[in-house]
């Protein structure tokens, strides 16, 4: 029997909103998997996530053979972490573009936003899991308290899988 969906989307968003970098995962021309470092824009208005690529590297041709891909966002020191799968696609709208640019972006394009190689990836979320754990050391040394105590591990935080698709 299949897991239902019971986390909140809201709490998604809540969660990755300010995780400026997330970890793409795509898959390769050969069927293997392939994971890079991508700077993460502000969800948009559907929920939508973006971020700005080169046109000619080599994830934008393996997003256009499989569209795809896995997400996976992390803050470690709030003990937060979520994974997010969606369907991806390139998108070369200047509109976009300018609605995203800031100027720190510079660094990977030097011409700006003008750059002929700047593109963006739309990733459309479908599903998404997150956990969530209080950050605290106390609330860690309690529960190592516990499971050393009882010999079960704890199950402190949140985690929840989320329906991304049927929230839109």
């Amino acid at each position: 029997m299949a897991q239902q969906s019971s986390g909140d989307p809201q709490k998604v968003y809540d969660m990755i909103k300010d995780v400026r970098v997330a970890m793409m995962t795509t898959i390769d021309t050969d069927g293997s998997l392939r994971s890079r470092p991508m700077y993460s824009m502000k969800p948009d208005e559907r929920g939508d996530l973006w971020f700005f690529t080169r046109a000619s590297a080599h994830k934008t041709d393996e997003i256009d053979q499989e569209h795809r891909v896995n997400l996976a966002y992390a803050e470690p020191d709030d003990q937060n972490y979520v994974s997010v799968s969606g369907y991806a696609q390139i998108v070369r709208d200047r509109g976009r573009i300018d609605q995203f640019w800031s100027e720190p972006l510079r660094a990977w394009f030097p011409q700006g936003k003008d750059d002929p190689d700047i593109a963006l990836v739309k990733v459309r979320p479908e599903k998404a899991e997150y956990w969530d754990s209080p950050s605290s050391t106390l609330v860690h040394m309690v529960g190592y308290a516990k499971a050393a105590l009882t010999g079960k591990p704890p199950h402190p935080g949140d985690n929840a899988k989320v329906d991304l698709e049927r929230a839109r």
